[in-house]
Formats: structure tokens, C-alpha cells, sequence
């Protein structure tokens, strides 16, 4: 009961808004490449899926990316960094907040139409590592593929718990589906994950997600 009390207060009312994304990914031989995100009105639950030039708010969604009155939301294990776009074209209070492949924002934005950042860097290869803290943390692949986690992946210690935020585009209907590792297996299965999504994970103890990709494998 604590923990889904803790995470209704994390999606900071998310269930009641409207939102949905998709996202385009695009790579190239130098493993340079660009994903373009589709936001709708409201919140939703996103990941960096490249490696930037610049990986702060800033860089990712400042130059009028985003509208005015965007709202960023960085979980940080107890709560919530928040940095709003203002009138002047500025993250406040901390514009150089990063967002890094592996990790995962709360975006609010404004109005009634739809947005598309467009996300440009370089395509993580290599042997990838996200850290999974115990307990509560927002991850994401940091490959820049769809599928469900395991297929990128994850694999879930007995007890993890898994938050996927699904948003019908009706607030009656929306809200997180939860998997558990039991006995080995994620029941219920997991759901499949668009490029750029990020989720809740809780750990039951600290890991880590580790993957090796390489672009021309």
C-alpha cells in the first residue's frame, strides 16, 4: 500500500491527464543518429535515448523545444527535482539538471496540442550498465529500442517490481501496469516499452541492468 501510494504521488497526478508519445528512431553507420518523441498535452513518463552533446535540460528541451510552462520532474529516490521552461526560455531553478540514457523524467507539457522533441546524439554501444538502486528509481534501456524489458535486457531479481505507466488517452482508464518476479517469472507479463519510455523500478535489493550492443550486430 505504501509503495502504490508512493507512486500515485509520483505521477504527480499523471492518471488524470491525457498523454501518449512515439517515437521515430533514425540510426546511421557512425552510430550518430536522432529519435523524434511525440508528447501530447500533460504528463508523461520519458527516458534520453541518445547520447548528447549536451545532456541538460538546457540542451535536450531549452531553444523553444518545448513550450513555455513545461514542466521536468527528475526523481531523485525520496522525491522530485522539478525545473519549469519559463517566459524568459529558461530551466529554473536548475537549468544544467542532466538527463542521461539509462535514466528517466516526469515531462508536463502545456495546452492542448502535441509536441515533438527531437533527441540527436550518439547511439550507447558497448557493454551498457544501468544501475538499479534498491527500492524505488525511474530507468529506462539504454539501447534505443522498443521491446519489453527483458528483451532489452533486464533481468528481474525475485520480488523486483516492475511500473509500467500506460495512458489509454482516457484518465478513467489509465495507470500503471505492475509486474513481479515470482518464482523467477515477471507475472503478469511484461508489457512492451516504446522507444523512449521510461518506468518505475523497485528492487528488491541493488543491481544493475547490463547489455552489450553494438550498432552493426
Amino acid at each position: 500500500m505504501r509503495t502504490k501510494a508512493l507512486l500515485l504521488t509520483a505521477a504527480l497526478s499523471a492518471a488524470g491527464v491525457a498523454t501518449s508519445m512515439a517515437q521515430t528512431p533514425v540510426y546511421s553507420v557512425n552510430a550518430v543518429g536522432y529519435v523524434n518523441t511525440v508528447l501530447h498535452p500533460g504528463f508523461s513518463l520519458i527516458s534520453n535515448p541518445l547520447t548528447a552533446a549536451d545532456n541538460t535540460l538546457a540542451g535536450l528541451f531549452g531553444g523553444g523545444k518545448v513550450p513555455i510552462n513545461t514542466v521536468v520532474y527528475k526523481y531523485t529516490g525520496t522525491g522530485f527535482d522539478i525545473n519549469t521552461y519559463t517566459d524568459d526560455e529558461v530551466f529554473a531553478p536548475n537549468p544544467n539538471q542532466t538527463v542521461t540514457p539509462g535514466e528517466g523524467v516526469f515531462i508536463k507539457i502545456p495546452g492542448t496540442a502535441d509536441v515533438t522533441v527531437t533527441f540527436v546524439g550518439e547511439v550507447p554501444t558497448g557493454t551498457l550498465t544501468v544501475d538499479l538502486p534498491k527500492g524505488l528509481s525511474i530507468r529506462s534501456s539504454k539501447v534505443p529500442q522498443a521491446g519489453t524489458a527483458t528483451s532489452l535486457g533486464l533481468v528481474g531479481q525475485e520480488n523486483d517490481t516492475f511500473y509500467q505507466y500506460v495512458n489509454t488517452g482516457n484518465p478513467a482508464t489509465s495507470g500503471y501496469k505492475i509486474s513481479t518476479v515470482q518464482d523467477g517469472e515477471w507475472g503478469p507479463p511484461l508489457g512492451s516499452l516504446k522507444v523512449g519510455e521510461a518506468f518505475f523500478y523497485k528492487a528488491a535489493t541493488a543491481g544493475t541492468w547490463t547489455r552489450t550492443f553494438n550498432i552493426n550486430n
